[in-house]
């Protein structure tokens, strides 16, 4: 399986079972970005060269002007678009098999979490795996310890609060917050 064809099947929204060819490549992947971030989070590096870390582990170009603070995870990498004049924070995990596309602007905070994959609840089926997209728009600002379910989208100009649990779609330029997330104002 190539990287390409992963990709189009995860995006595609089926079911991944344990054990396919899909999830054996899903391992291997997993194995390639764990390299990469053991490298990004256990040594400082320059702007530059981060940038160039984020490139190899998602295989996309990235603009000049994102930014981070490591120490950052993922356990996929080749499922995650980033806009312009984004900004990651340290302690962020990202489950991105399923995909996650980050909006310019974007600022996201200290040890949030995007997860993009579920189990089955059927416990005969608990190994085969759900994919669903994460989708941020522009100048979305996400607090610290917030996570982010899967298929969740996320309007333009959002504000997600620290600590929140988003499981459902955010309008654009409105502030949710808790657990599960409801609307603040907006």
């Amino acid at each position: 399986m190539e990287t390409k064809e992963f990709l189009s099947y995860m995006d595609s929204g089926k079911e991944v079972t344990a054990g396919s060819e899909v999830h054996q490549y899903m391992t291997e992947l997993s194995q390639k970005a764990l390299q990469i971030t053991a490298d990004l989070n256990n040594r400082y590096h320059t702007p530059e060269e981060l940038l160039t870390i984020m490139r190899d582990l998602t295989g996309r170009h990235i603009d000049e002007s994102f930014s981070m603070f490591p120490p950052f995870y993922t356990d996929c990498g080749k499922n995650l678009k980033i806009g312009k004049h984004v900004f990651i924070n340290s302690g962020c995990k990202f489950q991105d098999q399923g995909g996650i596309s980050i909006g310019d602007g974007t600022l996201i905070g200290h040890n949030v979490v995007l997860a993009t994959l579920n189990h089955s609840q059927d416990a005969a089926k608990r190994g085969n795996l759900l994919p669903a997209p994460i989708k941020i728009g522009k100048n979305v600002w996400i607090g610290a310890n917030a996570t982010i379910c899967p298929g969740v989208i996320i309007g333009d100009g959002a504000i997600i609060a620290a600590g929140a649990v988003v499981n459902k779609d955010v309008p654009d330029n409105t502030v949710v917050g808790g657990v599960p997330a409801k609307l603040i104002k907006k």
